[in-house]
C-alpha cells in the first residue's frame, strides 16, 4: 500500500514538474515577444503617451457637421457584411461537409478541402480587399468579395468541426433506415449541427462588419473610406465623430446578433 502511494506522488510530481516546465517555457516566449516588439522601451513610451493626449485633444469636439453625408456609406457597411456573410455560408455549407472526416467522400477530397480552408484563411482580408480593388475596382463589390471569401476559410472550418462531433446515433439510424449519404447528412447530421452553424454566421457577420470597416481605407468603399480620408487632410475632429458614429452602429449590430442567437437556441 505504502508503495503504491510513493508511485503516486512520484508521478503526481512528475506531472507537476513536467507542468511547471512548460508554463515557465511560456512565459519565457511571451516576456521575450514583449521584449522584441519593444514594450520595455520606456522611453519610446514615455515619448509616445504625452504626444498620444495631444492627438486626443485635437480629436474633440467631435465634428458631427458632415453626419448626413455618412448614412449612405453606413449602409454600404452594412450591405457589404451581410453580402459577404451570406456568400460565405452559401460556399461554407457543401465546403463544411467535405471538409468533415465523416461525410467527405474520400480522405484524397477531404484534405484537399481543408488545404482550401487553410489557404483561405491564412490570405488576411485587408490583403484580399487590395487585390479585388485593383482586379474590380473601387467600391463596395471587392470588400464584399474579400470578405466573403477569407471568411469562408473560418466558417467553414466551424461548420465541419461541428460535423466532425455530431452524435452518430442517429447517423447510424438514418444508414439503418436505407437513406443515401445525402440523406444522412440532411435528416442524421444537419439537425444536430443547424444551431452551432446559425450561431457560426452570426458571430461571423458581427466581425465582418467591423471588418468592412477597415476594408474601407483600402478603396473598398463605406464608412471607412470616409475615416481615412478625414485622417488624411487631418480633419480629427471629424474623425472622433465617424468613430463614434461606427462604436454605435457596432454596438446595435452586436444587440440585433444577440437577439438573433436567442431566437435560434
Amino acid at each position: 500500500m505504502q508503495a503504491d502511494f510513493d508511485l503516486i506522488l512520484t508521478q503526481q510530481q512528475r506531472t507537476w514538474n513536467r507542468s511547471t516546465i512548460q508554463i515557465a517555457w511560456v512565459l519565457a516566449i511571451i516576456i521575450g515577444s514583449w521584449y522584441y516588439v519593444g514594450l520595455f522601451d520606456t522611453e519610446r513610451l514615455s515619448e509616445g503617451v504625452p504626444s498620444l493626449f495631444s492627438l486626443i485633444g485635437e480629436m474633440m469636439p467631435p465634428d458631427f457637421t458632415q453626419v448626413s453625408t455618412w448614412v449612405k456609406p453606413l449602409i454600404d457597411t452594412l450591405a457589404m457584411s451581410i453580402a459577404g456573410t451570406a456568400i460565405a455560408v452559401l460556399f461554407s455549407i457543401p465546403l463544411g461537409i467535405l471538409a468533415a472526416r465523416n461525410t467527405s467522400p474520400h480522405p484524397v477530397i477531404y484534405h484537399m478541402a481543408r488545404s482550401l480552408l487553410n489557404g483561405l484563411r491564412s490570405i488576411p482580408e485587408l490583403i484580399m480587399g487590395i487585390i479585388f480593388v485593383a482586379a474590380v475596382g473601387f467600391g463596395a463589390l471587392p470588400g464584399v468579395l474579400a470578405l466573403g471569401l477569407h471568411s469562408i476559410g473560418m466558417v467553414a472550418k466551424f461548420f465541419s468541426e461541428a460535423i466532425e462531433h455530431a452524435d452518430q446515433a442517429p447517423v447510424e439510424a438514418a444508414r439503418a433506415a436505407g437513406c443515401s449519404p445525402l440523406q444522412v447528412i440532411f435528416h442524421g447530421i444537419f439537425p444536430q449541427v443547424l444551431p452551432q452553424m446559425a450561431d457560426t454566421a452570426i458571430y461571423r457577420w458581427e466581425y465582418n462588419f467591423r471588418a468592412s470597416t477597415v476594408m474601407g481605407m483600402v478603396g473598398a468603399g463605406g464608412i471607412g473610406f470616409e475615416l481615412m480620408g478625414s485622417l488624411r487632410i487631418m480633419q480629427y475632429q471629424e474623425v472622433s465623430a465617424i468613430l463614434i458614429v461606427i462604436l454605435a452602429m457596432v454596438t446595435l449590430v452586436d444587440a440585433f446578433s444577440s437577439f438573433l442567437r436567442r431566437k435560434f437556441k
